[in-house]
């Protein structure tokens, strides 16, 4: 084992001083009296190495010991992880408050699966069968899914299965096949396997366009601004826009599988509420809580910065593991501006040149690598699953001309862009309907998304010009116009997260409202007035309202239907 002393102490930067043979990302452990601080390789210079510690480095200074354990940063794949929260290094909290306090200590850590919990395990590859790492050697029950045991992801080429243990209950370290390859060299395949966090798993047949469309039954997002299975988005916005309702509503309807939740850099109230509404949620795609099939990673603002950078790769290596099962994963990142943050301070003490905000000159690079391992792939046994990736941004001043925002605008397939001046006038969700875009399909036809998204554009400007010369010093044509835009924000885009009906619109209903809602805009109404035609949009919007909680498929629909209907009728 290599070993090292500590030469130079900068904030959580150490600099060690080597002798043998280390690598980029490797971990070691700096030892402070019998506590261990884990730390990792950022920069080598010759015989010096640039470590980050991940917690506090009060005490460490010159001449201390560091060990270096020859592995990169990985955590823990197998059964066990739904239902889990960890910090950013994956030990899960509740552990650590179990054995430790509630107050995080140095140093300490706990193994992210249950090593005395059992599962039952059936195997389903048999001895003579030709494997490649990720194929299926068993499977477990995991609440709500079959969790697939697989061959160890870091396998190269083809391997032949010697032995299978028979149908029993085997804790996570406990083997049960091992497979061979042309040489003879054995693995042991056991229910858990390590990946390091850095490496993308790729072991999948190929990779597939993201072409379905993910239904968030978020109306906004499914028929303006749709994201596909596989895709990736990002949410800028101010802070107090709504951001992380946002993802919270997306993750509790989006139509996937699992959910994984990095509350990255958040502010820690914002996380034990949901902590605290999680267990409680009742998910409408299994019936049961919505925890069953939730990951939370929480490194909050109040825990230590070097974690943060680690924490987003954590909830990305563990969404790649359940897409190999052939699940669709949503992965939500809140925020990936502080992570940026992270990313910049860490620059900054290794004293790298700038670039724009004192960001890394590389931003760019890592915001893209990330984005990148999202996706939609077929797997070698014919399935398909996904990891669909939504990052939450926290522009100051909600700016988006800002580094970090400019940087994952290149690399997203859509944009949903918050405003300030929407949420102000508490129209949620607060997404800008003329700033934000989308590359993928929705669930509507896009000769109408089209048309409607024309009339929002010419009714804003209508709008823009009232302020200037008044209602009076426009048409009726224009003024009805821009009640047409107002009807399709307040009637359409408008959605109340807080309503057992409205909070989820599913995509069957929104194709029929939003066909419903295209003829009323291509209806040519009569108004003599313009208090007349106000009035009448007012009514008409309150109908719609009132459709909108109205249960799918019910009398009580049709009747919300036919009010409409019969209300554009009487003024043509």
């Amino acid at each position: 084992m290599t070993k090292g002393t500590i030469t130079g102490v900068n904030g959580n930067l150490i600099s060690v001083a080597f002798e043998g043979a280390v690598a980029l990302n490797e971990i070691g452990y700096a030892k402070l009296g019998e506590t261990r601080l884990m730390c990792e390789i950022v920069r080598i210079r010759g015989t010096v190495a640039d470590m980050q510690v991940f917690e506090d480095t009060s005490g460490l200074g010159a001449g201390c010991e560091v060990e270096f354990t020859g592995e990169l940063l990985s955590v823990e794949l197998g059964p066990g992880l739904l239902k889990q929260v960890f910090d950013g290094l994956q030990n899960p909290l509740p552990g650590l408050a179990e054995q430790f306090g509630f107050f995080l200590q140095r140093g300490k850590t706990v193994a992210a699966l249950p090593r005395g919990e059992k599962w039952a395990f059936t195997p389903v590859a048999k001895p003579g069968d030709r494997v490649f790492a990720g194929d299926t050697i068993g499977t477990v029950p995991e609440g709500v899914f079959t969790h697939r045991i697989m061959v160890p992801f870091g396998l190269k080429g083809r391997w032949t299965v010697k032995d299978v243990a028979p149908a029993g209950d085997y804790t996570v370290e406990e083997q049960v096949a091992t497979v061979v390859d042309g040489t003879g060299a054995e693995m042991p395949v056991r229910l858990m396997q390590r990946w390091p966090v850095k490496i993308p798993i790729s072991c999948f047949a190929e990779r597939l366009r993201p072409e379905k469309t993910m239904v968030t039954q978020i109306r906004t997002i499914d028929t303006f601004f749709p994201v596909a299975l596989g895709g990736t988005y990002c949410i800028p916005g101010p802070f107090g826009a709504g951001k992380t309702v946002l993802q919270q509503t997306t993750s509790r309807f989006a139509q996937v599988d699992v959910v994984i939740y990095a509350a990255c850099g958040e502010r820690a109230g914002e996380v034990v509420e949901m902590l605290r509404e999680f267990p409680e949620l009742s998910d409408p795609r299994t019936g049961k809580t919505l925890m069953d099939r939730t990951i939370i990673i929480c490194n909050t603002s109040s825990m230590p910065v070097a974690a943060r950078e680690a924490s987003v790769y954590t909830a990305a290596t563990l969404a790649a593991y359940y897409r190999q099962m052939g699940l669709d994963v949503l992965m939500l990142a809140d925020s990936t501006s502080r992570w940026a943050q992270a990313l910049r301070e860490q620059s900054g003490r290794l004293e790298e040149i700038p670039g724009e905000e004192a960001f890394p000159a590389y931003l760019e690079s890592v915001v893209a690598s990330f984005y990148e391992r999202a996706g939609r792939v077929r797997l070698r046994d014919g399935s398909t699953g996904s990891v669909t990736i939504g990052g939450a941004v926290s522009p100051a001043g909600g700016n988006f001309d800002e580094p970090v925002t400019q940087a994952t605008i290149k690399v997203v397939g859509a944009f949903h862009g918050l405003s300030r001046a929407r949420s102000d006038a508490r129209r949620y969700p607060a997404i800008d309907p003329l700033d934000s875009w989308s590359k993928y399909k929705g669930v509507c036809d896009e000769t109408l998304v089209a048309k409607a998204r024309a009339v929002l554009r010419k009714g804003s400007d209508v709008g823009q010009m009232m302020k200037v010369v008044g209602e009076e010093g426009t048409s009726m044509d224009d003024f009805t116009l821009y009640l047409k835009g107002e009807l399709i924000d307040m009637a359409y885009l408008q959605q109340n997260s807080f309503d057992e009906t409205d909070a989820a619109c599913g995509a069957d209903r929104q194709r029929h409202v939003f066909g419903v809602l295209c003829g009323v805009l291509d209806a040519k109404m009569r108004f003599s007035t313009r208090d007349e035609a106000r009035s009448f949009f007012h009514r008409l919007t309150q109908l719609f309202r009132d459709w909108n909680v109205a249960k799918w498929d019910t009398p009580e629909f049709a009747a919300g239907e036919k009010a409409v209907i019969d209300a554009v009728s009487s003024r043509q």
